[in-house]
């Protein structure tokens, strides 16, 4: 993921000026991310390295959004819908 890309998303997701360690944001970096691994990997079907690296940033975003759940329910059901999460 490039530097651009990365801007662009934590100006979508931040809250305020400084943000970037939030959990909406980082859970959309973790889905930025792995929805480049799941390109490479239709690409590359024998990268268990990649595959494995994978699994680890869906347990990752599964277990931010787990808390975000229990924390903020409001902004959980905001952050899934922007990213099309769970249809």
């Amino acid at each position: 993921m490039d530097k651009e890309t990365k801007t662009g998303i934590i100006d979508k997701f931040k809250h305020h000026k400084d943000d970037t360690g939030s959990t909406e944001v980082q859970v959309a970096m973790l889905t930025g991310r792995i929805s480049e691994l799941t390109s490479h990997l239709v690409a590359h079907k024998h990268d268990y390295q990649t595959q494995r690296g994978l699994l680890k940033l869906v347990g990752h975003r599964r277990r931010l959004l787990a808390y975000l759940n229990k924390q903020k329910v409001g902004r959980y059901r905001e952050l899934i819908a922007r990213l099309g999460l769970r249809k």
